[in-house]
């Protein structure tokens, strides 16, 4: 087969949900080597994006989903992420949430606890557990209305005077080596700054928030993190994150089901 149409067989099966290397050598028959060029040689074209044992595709840049939208949407798979979550909040723990609707459902999970700080810059969060027992603490800034979240600068000079044991971050998209994707360069910076300051990093995303790279804004997990999402493992989403260095995945079920956890 000539290297032209080898290559354009190879993005049609990117495209199509053919992600992992080894997928792709059994598939076309090929070395990981040339595998390897070609995902490479497709990358440089702008065509796909390479990830950790992979690639992915390209997505173009689509509007955000509005909050009402977010809110109605995967609501059983969201509050099963969010009580899986609250298992790992010990007493005394000092945590982050952040701005999203699957972190609203976590807050949800702890608002019958009294042993906890939460710090966050998410404003659904704050209707949550304003009446209860739990300490909360609410990051200033600038408030982002389609994302009820405070973000800019006077959040981020609050987040240098605040360390936390866990933070619980969602985001628009996860994407093995890359990180979180976000619609704005201050919510994916605002990010970063709070992994910098948490011991722990957990990352709450639904199964359709996995390999998506819908905006264009990035922030990089630069430490060992936990993911903690509805897919299960035949899924092409949770195989791109298996077996990736750093990475523990955990995997809720919706009531009924049982949980499993890999590292």
């Amino acid at each position: 087969m000539k290297v032209a149409r080898r290559r354009e067989a190879m993005l049609k099966a990117v495209l199509s949900g053919m992600t992992e290397v080894a997928e792709l050598c059994e598939h076309f028959g090929m070395s990981e080597a040339t595998v390897r060029r070609d995902l490479r040689a497709l990358a440089d074209e702008g065509l796909i994006l390479r990830t950790y044992g992979g690639a992915a595709s390209v997505s173009m840049h689509a509007p955000e989903e509005p909050l009402e939208q977010r809110t109605q949407s995967f609501q059983a798979e969201k509050e099963a992420i969010g009580r899986a979550a609250a298992m790992h909040v010990a007493e005394g723990d000092t945590i982050f949430l952040d701005s999203g609707t699957t972190t609203a459902a976590l807050a949800r999970a702890l608002a019958s606890r009294q042993d906890v700080h939460v710090v966050t810059n998410n404003l659904l969060v704050v209707q949550i557990l304003a009446g209860s027992k739990v300490q909360l603490t609410l990051l200033g800034g600038e408030v982002r209305a389609s994302s009820m979240s405070t973000f800019g600068a006077i959040s981020q000079l609050a987040l240098t005077r605040i360390t936390v044991d866990k933070a619980f971050l969602g985001a628009d998209g996860v994407v093995p080596g890359r990180g979180l994707c976000e619609a704005t360069a201050d919510q994916a910076y605002l990010k970063e700054c709070v992994m910098r300051q948490a011991a722990v990093v957990y990352v709450l995303a639904t199964s359709d928030k996995l390999n998506r790279d819908s905006q264009q804004h990035w922030a990089p997990i630069e430490k060992p993190w936990t993911l903690i999402t509805d897919a299960s493992t035949p899924d092409a989403g949770w195989q791109a994150f298996d077996g990736i260095a750093g990475v523990t995945i955990e995997s809720v079920s919706l009531p009924g089901g049982e949980a499993d956890e890999m590292e």
